[in-house]
């Protein structure tokens, strides 16, 4: 029996509205669209969904216009690049599988002189791995992992075994960690990463250049492992969550450069483990802002081989403190500003009439016995300490002489403060 013919439309008209945008969603396969193309060419993909994942093996420029979405439909790496000189740009990438073992990805990109630009990453575990990779460029891409805790989200940036490469203007919101890992020669510079684990972390990779990146809102800042020749300058590190997090972080590491950088409201600004690991290759740490801290710098051992000249230490709880006993006698200092020193310049040249010096007294207490750390801004914590600067019961430890503190006006001081809260509260 023949069903009425208002009734077999409505049923059509039914089906039509379901298969439809199950096809959409599917998305158009993209990778016959690569298989076809010649080596050299462009593929100007009209606005649409595409359906990956796809390998991408000859040099070819694929641009999305912006209107553009290639969807991996939750498995594996939604884009690989197993060619030279391939560009790919203006599309967004979504829907990477979600297994840390294979690293699936937005992007993976392997071989030399690829460029990846102006593309939105978004539901990719990991957002854009470089493996083997060189000269390449990655710019301008906007990339957030999926929905998870911090530890169980992938890198935004991974390098692996990869040199040359410049990282720049990028943001990456909601990731794990940024991370260089047995890289050189590569340059980030001009990043945004917030809301993620690391901001940056380097692993034997010697000749990185960091500048001018912004790493805000993160569970730790910069840090760095055996890896010498650094160069670390004019970088903002701020708000950094965790009570141990580090604004910059060197261990093992020497011959770096650590320059210009505006580290605030953190709870270590720089830390210095075994660093340099070849005291014969220092460290130059100069011209930073360190500000609103625990603690301005802290060095793990007593051992030397730093040499810090015109730091400004703004209003930071603790400015020098040392692990394990010892003091930072070894480092040479220099020029450097001091936000609690007492004394007056006369002459007028700008610089204090006594050394700085910094004593170890009850404030220095929680770093020999971690568990008094509680108690530190206690009022009985402070009494214990004015007590003990007052009539001390042993000659305390000198920890830090510096002979040529810059001194400042009350004026001058008021506004570096001011400078430094303004920058504060921008962050908010």
């Amino acid at each position: 029996m023949r069903l009425p013919l208002p009734r077999r439309f409505a049923q059509c008209l039914l089906l039509y509205c379901i298969l439809i945008p199950l096809s959409l969603a599917a998305g158009t396969p993209l990778q016959p669209l690569i298989d076809a193309a010649l080596p050299g060419a462009t593929l100007q993909l009209p606005a649409g969904h595409y359906s990956g994942p796809v390998v991408i093996d000859k040099p070819l420029t694929i641009d999305g216009g912006g209107q553009a979405i290639i969807d991996g439909g939750g498995q594996g790496t939604v884009v690989t690049i197993e060619t030279d000189g391939a560009r790919l740009s203006n599309l967004r990438i979504t829907g990477s599988g979600d297994r840390h073992n294979e690293l699936d990805a937005g992007i993976l990109v392997t071989g030399k002189f690829n460029v990846v630009k102006d593309n939105m990453l978004d539901d990719v575990l990991f957002g854009i791995a470089l493996h083997q990779s060189e000269h390449g460029i990655i710019r301008r891409n906007h990339i957030r992992s999926k929905r998870r805790e911090v530890a169980q989200r992938g890198d935004g940036i991974r390098i692996w075994y990869s040199s040359s490469n410049k990282v720049m203007q990028n943001q990456v919101t909601d990731a794990r960690d940024l991370i260089v890992l047995d890289s050189h020669d590569n340059s980030l510079t001009g990043n945004r990463v917030e809301g993620g684990r690391y901001s940056l972390h380097v692993v034997n990779s010697q000749g990185t250049r960091i500048q001018g990146n912004r790493f805000v809102g993160n569970e730790a800042g910069i840090f760095t492992l055996k890896t010498n020749g650094l160069v670390i300058r004019d970088n903002m590190v701020a708000e950094i969550k965790d009570v141990t997090g580090v604004g910059i972080g060197l261990k093992e590491s020497s011959s770096a450069v650590i320059e210009g950088n505006r580290i605030l409201n953190v709870t270590i600004g720089i830390a210095l483990d075994l660093s340099p690991e070849d005291e014969t290759l220092p460290n130059q740490v100069r011209d930073n802002l360190i500000a609103y801290s625990t603690v301005g710098i802290q060095f793990l051992s007593d051992r030397g081989g730093n040499q810090l000249s015109s730091n400004h230490f703004q209003n930071n709880f603790i400015q020098v403190a040392v692990r394990n006993g010892g003091g930072a006698m070894k480092n040479q200092w220099r020029g450097n500003f001091w936000s609690d020193y007492a004394g007056f310049d006369r002459d007028g040249d700008g610089t204090g009439d006594t050394p700085y010096e910094l004593h170890a007294y009850a404030d220095q207490l929680w770093l020999d016995y971690p568990s008094t750390q509680f108690f530190i801004a206690s009022p009985t914590f402070s009494l214990l300490d004015f007590l003990e600067r007052l009539a001390p019961f042993t000659e305390p430890r000198l920890m830090v002489r510096d002979s040529d503190p810059v001194y400042t006006t009350q004026e001058g001081t008021v506004a570096a403060s001011q400078e430094a809260e303004s920058t504060t509260c921008s962050l908010c």
